[in-house]
């Protein structure tokens, strides 16, 4: 640890983001990016955008903000685009939470929770999943903390409905709800409805994966015109320009091509359909997914174990290694061929390994 880091963060473990190799092609299905490029429109945006690079950035994102507003049936003034919906879980965690006001998530979630609740003294109320790893929507009905909910979950894919999530923003009426619906786009429910209801839900969104714009970095928070200027105080003290102008371009681009991407997701939930059929062919529990990924455990090899035999085999996806989900791995849904050549690597481990398939 360098002699440097403050003494407040030398215990801080870091979040670890997916493998991005460059050394060899991979078939990569470990960080649920979108297998479908930006849409044309979007490209030309972003091109068109590239001229103006000597200039400022409109901070206040107009354009996108407009364009977000009439895609979600709200109000811009509901809307703060962000650097990737990372920045916004991280403006509110610093705007809504402290050492006095705890935040409350599941035990297994998206790793980013507990991270930024290590890095700014957060005491986190970590609440275990059901056994079938869904969440329970009755164990955060008035809980009186600040919660955080991945909608789908993350790794599992589960998700609650928009009636189960205002159950618990009603009975949390005096602390911020946040649901993160990086993954909604893929067979869920959005709950952004209920922002006119509770002045104290915060619905958090991303164009990195219904909208392939990983690499370009833009999410949104949506909610009650109070949290989005709170959440404002904290960005303009912080980061104000935070979208570059050719992501604000992409972004509006995206928008006005909704039908492109609606197509891609329908597309996406018929590859996941398939791969998981075939993968419970194979002997695998696979846990009911409405993202753009699967999580899945084969009683006939660990988890570890499958995850660095496929590497191996040029194809990457994503194990965790802490103990509740050791044996599953998460798999991103990709092309149909994509799958074909990862369902083939498993067919091949498990034979070397002689399972019964």
């Amino acid at each position: 640890m360098s002699r440097f880091l403050s003494s407040g963060h030398a215990a801080l473990t870091p979040y670890t983001p997916g493998e991005q190799p460059r050394d060899q092609q991979y078939t990569k299905l470990n960080t649920n990016e979108s297998p479908f490029p930006p849409s044309p429109l979007v490209q030309a945006a972003a091109a068109g955008a590239a001229g103006s690079l000597n200039l400022y950035n409109d901070p206040a994102c107009t354009a996108l903000r407009e364009a977000a507003a009439r895609l979600w049936g709200v109000k811009p003034e509901n809307i703060m685009p962000v650097n990737g919906s990372d920045e916004i879980l991280y403006f509110a965690f610093l705007t809504f939470c402290d050492a006095a006001r705890p935040i409350a998530f599941p035990d297994v979630s998206y790793g980013f929770y507990p991270v930024y609740a290590d890095l700014m003294h957060i005491p986190a109320h970590i609440i275990p999943l059901r056994e079938d790893f869904s969440i329970d929507p009755e164990d955060y009905a008035a809980l009186g903390e600040n919660i955080v909910i991945a909608n789908p979950n993350a790794p599992t894919g589960m998700a609650l409905s928009p009636a189960q999530i205002e159950t618990i923003v009603r009975s949390n009426p005096d602390n911020v709800v946040i649901i993160d619906e990086a993954y909604v786009d893929f067979g869920a429910e959005s709950c952004v409805g209920l922002i006119s209801k509770y002045d104290n839900l915060l619905v958090t969104r991303t164009f990195s994966k219904s909208r392939s714009l990983a690499g370009a970095r833009l999410g949104f928070g949506i909610g009650s015109e109070e949290l989005i200027r709170d959440l404002n105080t904290i960005r303009y003290s912080v980061h104000p320009y935070n979208v570059n102008s050719m992501t604000q371009a992409a972004g509006a681009a995206a928008i006005a091509d909704d039908a492109y991407y609606e197509e891609n997701c329908r597309r996406i939930e018929e590859i996941r359909a398939y791969a998981a059929g075939e993968l419970i062919a194979l002997g695998f529990e696979v846990l009911p997914s409405k993202a753009n990924f699967l999580f899945a455990r084969s009683p006939d090899i660990p988890g570890g174990e499958l995850y660095r035999k496929l590497k191996e085999r040029g194809v990457l996806v994503r194990w965790f290694a802490s103990d509740r989900i050791r044996d599953f791995t998460r798999i991103t849904v990709g092309t149909r061929g994509q799958m074909d050549i990862l369902l083939d690597r498993v067919r091949n481990i498990l034979e070397e390994r002689g399972a019964n398939l």
